[in-house]
């Protein structure tokens, strides 16, 4: 990648993970591939291990049946970690890994994604976890045991609990999608701590679904409920998917730029694999670190 220069101006470079797109490439279709298809590998995992975990077809869900609150926590747990595979898979490496709608609203939010960007991110995230939950229904007619084992956990959709107002879903999302946000934003700005950022998410649903999974699901992200949502047809007050996180993001955008939690600061887009400087790596070679000019 060369830098373009303008008549009279200094060198552009094209740094859309920095925030800084070039003018006469808007778009950066590399990067929205290596999203959803790295939101595919988060929808599978995830949806894979709830299934295993919670359905009374396996051992290990019957198993746990009788202890709701150590299911609900390794539900989190290792839908978690599937962000985490997600990310260090070659495409997660590349487009920072954003997996979810909220993060890369946060980002766009922070400055670091232009809104151009953050439409093509948001688009292969939803469609990424549609494409992911399809391809497991689509297993269960091959496999019919694995079928009726999905169908019992309804891909792992989110529904909020019917027995509050749902004000309290809704609130339970945007504190939680405000949470998230805050650390992963603490994590990848920080100089020694940004190797953790893409592990952090399992930890972080691990403690919070047994405080709080009964209320929403814990969701947080709006393609990791739309999928499940398509082929379920779980689509009870739907619309806290959408709001909850997204309100929640910008909660936890407006904290950092008041610096009321001290100076958090995010040089690039990413969750993973940094010190691109903002620009897009090589999908063969992602983690090569680009120079100031390649």
């Amino acid at each position: 990648m060369t830098a373009a220069r303008l008549p009279g101006s200094h060198p552009i470079e094209d740094r859309p993970l920095a925030g800084a797109p070039h003018p006469d490439h808007p778009f950066h279709w590399k990067l929205y591939g290596c999203e959803l298809v790295a939101t595919v590998a988060l929808m599978i995992c995830g949806i894979v291990s709830v299934t295993v975990l919670t359905t009374p077809y396996t051992a290990i869900g019957r198993m746990l049946a009788p202890h709701p609150i150590v299911q609900t926590a390794l539900c989190g747990l290792f839908f978690g970690l599937s962000g985490t595979v997600a990310a260090f898979t070659p495409f997660g490496r590349v487009s920072g890994a954003h997996v979810s709608p909220s993060v890369s609203l946060a980002f766009s939010l922070a400055g670091r994604l232009g809104v151009v960007d953050l439409c093509g991110y948001v688009a292969a995230q939803m469609t990424g976890a549609y494409v992911a939950t399809l391809l497991l229904a689509a297993l269960g007619h091959v496999l019919p045991e694995w079928g009726r084992m999905a169908q019992a956990s309804a891909y792992a959709a989110t529904v909020p609990f019917s027995g509050v107002a749902i004000v309290w879903p809704l609130v339970t999302e945007v504190v939680l999608t405000a949470l998230l946000v805050l650390m992963l934003c603490y994590l990848a700005g920080h100089p020694v701590l940004k190797w953790v950022t893409p592990w952090a998410g399992g930890l972080f649903f691990f403690v919070c679904n047994p405080i709080s999974a009964w209320l929403s699901g814990n969701s947080s992200n709006l393609a990791r409920s739309f999928g499940p949502a398509m082929v379920a047809g779980q689509w009870e007050s739907f619309w806290i998917y959408a709001l909850g996180p997204f309100m929640g993001a910008a909660l936890a955008i407006w904290l950092i730029r008041t610096r009321v939690l001290g100076r958090i600061e995010v040089e690039e887009a990413r969750l993973v694999n940094f010190g691109h400087h903002g620009r897009i790596p090589s999908l063969l070679h992602p983690g090569h670190h680009a120079g100031e000019k390649d």
